[in-house]
Order: C-alpha cells, then structure tokens, then sequence
C-alpha cells in the first residue's frame, strides 16, 4: 500500500520520547508498504523551529525508509493560547498546500492523526480531491479535553471545533480511537456507527525495554546519576496543564521524611512555574530534568521502583490512556495510576500498580508508604504487567492489526 499520514506531531528521528506513529510507519515499511508523513516543523514541547527550518515552509527528508515532509507551524505555538491556535491553523493550511502540490504519487489511504481537530479538514480535502478514502484517528476527546481543562473558554471557538468534530467525523470512511471510553462516547453519545469504528490503542515498545532488560546495568546507572539510595518514582511526559503536576509536588511534601524521590523528565508550558513553585516551597524530593532520548528515557524508568501517569481531575480524562503508562509496563515497573476512568481499569486489570486519586496527597502519602514497605509487591505488579502488556499491547501486533482494517477498508 501507498499510504499517507498527516501528524503534526510526527517526531523527528532524534527528538525525545517516543511515538507510536514513529514505530508503526517503521513496521509497515519493513513490510514493504511506502509511507508518507505530512508533519510540523515545531516539537509539541518545543519553542521554536530548528535551525534547517528557519525561513522555510516545506523541507522534505527521509525518516528510515518513511518519507517525511516537514510543513510550516507556526513559532507561536507555545506562546499563548491564540498562539497555540494559530500553530493549529498554519499547520492545517501548510498540510493541506502539500497534501495537494508537494508530495507526488497516487495514494490508497490518507491517515489523520488528532489533536489537533482542525487538521481533520486538510485530511478531508485531500481525501477527495485526490480521490481516495480518508481515515480519522482520536488520540483525544477534543474540543472536550480542552474545555475541561480550561483552555478553550471562547464560545464561539468552542462551536466552531464541535462543528469541525461533526463534519469529520461524518465523512471519514473510518475512525480509530484509542480507549474504549473513546468507542463508547463516539458511539453512544454522538452517534457514529460501529461500523466506523475500530479501537487501535497505545502500545508497548518491547523491541527496546527487552534489548535494556538484558544487559543493563541498574546500580551503575543509579550511582551514575545521584538516585542511590532513594525509592524512585519517575514520571516521563508533558508538563502542562492537563497533568496538574502540582500534585507531585503536595506527594513531595506529604513524604519528606522518606526516602522518595519525583523524577519528573519532559517539558512543557508549566515547566518552569511548576519548578518555580517547588524551589519556593523548597520542596527537595521532586527532580526536574529535561526531556531525554528515548533509549535513555527507558533506562531511567528501569533505574526507577515505579512510574506514575498523572493528569488533572477532570471527568474527560476517565476516558483516556497515559502514553507511558505501556512503557512502565514494558520495563516491569509498577504504576502510580493517578487517572481515574479507563487507566485506572487497565492498570487494575492487569494487576500492574494501584489507583490513587488525582490531587489528593493524603492518598499518595498513604499508598506509596505502603510500597515502601512492600518491595515484594513491586516486583509482583511490575512483571504482572509486563506480561499483561504482551499478550493486550505489543506494538507490532497492533500496528499489523491497524493495516488490517485498512486494506479491509478498501475492498
């Protein structure tokens, strides 16, 4: 198959963390499919353009055998909300501008990957003008998410995205979403037929926690980097306004006269404030650290006793899936599930950590006291997980069954 994907997000091979989209377009390309990507010159994280970028609106590049074309963002992106608005529609414009002149050859599939929503529109005009089937992802639920959170308070803009949300979501030939939560609000309360559906969730990188499994070396790490001695518990994601990482900060504070320590790695625009807010209440065990390469993420959550997923109370956030909550579980760490909902369920399900509620640090302070006196128990959960992993989210496997659904689709 011909195949291609709009995905704003769509790293680049050096940045930080990892991306299902990264490894899924890798596995079908190692199956001989061709892939082209349509993403953004701006990490979501990120400040502004890299250098190569600077001045220009297309540089196409080659990702492995993944033929990429980086599109104008917006430097903007990260300044404010109308800035972060304006990023969606540059992209959105920039996309669609070399959906239909910059990338040649006839496709069999156009893939959109959400948030943000606005791009789902270039996917729909290149779908028919260049005369082939559009496919719809929902990583999030949005507008709602962003409605829940704070961010998107303008009703007239609020209108406009559920409009946008409709229209996409009535011409794509198919939607996959991420959680079953997703499914069922897709289904039930805004009436997409389950023949449209399908469920294609995050995943676990075992290809690289297996190849760390076998041959690294834990003490040496944790001497190496000052977490001797210390019962660690790592977060790796974004520090925005979803995940409330104040919370981490009361659990600090709450466990002081423990050996705990917050390893907090990513960036994000409550970064600094959150770092500035722990320094005033001089709060020592919570440490920041800059987003890492993701080998070296991997080998921070291996040097760890447990990783946390966290994000704000808000009812919209029962519905989703932490990305490194399958990376925690690839590594056979326990997990701090701090997002009631469908997270809370699989973690539970899988016998692989424990809920705690978000923004409580009673909870945290009673639940992680626990662990620390428990060290059988995190080796139990941390490899009841692994397995549970295996057998529900190995990546290649769903990748496979993606593709599946595709070349279903156009028959």
């Amino acid at each position: 198959m011909n195949i291609l994907l709009i995905h704003q997000y769509f790293l680049e091979e050096d940045d930080p963390g990892g991306s299902r989209w990264n490894e899924f377009t890798r596995i079908w390309t190692d199956q001989g499919h061709t892939v082209t990507v349509l993403g953004g010159m701006m990490h979501y994280n990120g400040h502004e353009k890299r250098p190569e970028y600077k001045g220009k609106y297309f540089v196409p590049k080659k990702q492995g055998a993944v033929n990429v074309m980086r599109c104008h963002v917006s430097e903007a992106y990260n300044k404010s909300f109308i800035g972060r608005l304006w990023g969606y529609f540059s992209f959105m414009f920039s996309a669609l501008y070399a959906g239909l002149f910059k990338v040649k050859g006839k496709f069999d599939v156009v893939i959109v990957t959400s948030p943000p929503l606005f791009v789902g529109i270039t996917g729909y005009l290149i779908s028919r003008l260049r005369r082939m089937p559009f496919v719809f992802e929902v990583r999030d639920l949005w507008p709602e998410s962003a409605i829940d959170t704070g961010v998107l308070t303008n009703k007239m803009v609020i209108r406009l995205a559920y409009w946008v949300e409709a229209f996409i979501y009535r011409n794509a030939k198919l939607i996959n979403v991420l959680t079953p939560a997703f499914y069922n609000t897709l289904r039930d309360k805004k009436g997409i037929p389950e023949s449209k559906l399908i469920q294609i969730s995050n995943a676990a990188d075992f290809s690289l926690s297996e190849r760390l499994l076998n041959d690294f070396d834990r003490e040496a790490f944790r001497k190496q980097h000052d977490l001797d001695g210390r019962f660690v518990i790592t977060y790796v994601g974004a520090h925005g306004v979803a995940n409330h990482l104040e919370q981490l900060l009361d659990a600090g504070e709450a466990l002081a006269d423990t050996n705990v320590l917050f390893l907090l790695i990513g960036q994000g625009m409550e970064k600094e404030r959150v770092m500035k807010l722990a320094k005033e209440r001089n709060i020592k065990n919570v440490r920041f650290l800059d987003s890492v390469p993701k080998a070296e993420v991997f080998r921070y959550i291996l040097a760890s006793e447990m990783g946390a997923s966290v994000l704000k109370r808000v009812d919209t956030f029962k519905t989703v899936y932490s990305n490194k909550t399958f990376d925690y579980m690839s590594c056979k760490k326990p997990i701090l599930m701090a997002i009631d909902g469908v997270s809370r369920e699989l973690v539970e399900a899988a016998g692989a950590g424990v809920y705690v509620e978000p923004e409580n640090a009673a909870e945290y302070n009673r639940i992680i006291r626990q662990y620390l006196n428990d060290p059988e128990r995190l080796k139990r959960e941390g490899e009841s997980g692994y397995r549970f992993a295996q057998q529900n989210f190995d990546r290649e496997v769903l990748a496979n069954r993606y593709l599946g659904y595709i070349e279903n689709m156009k028959k």
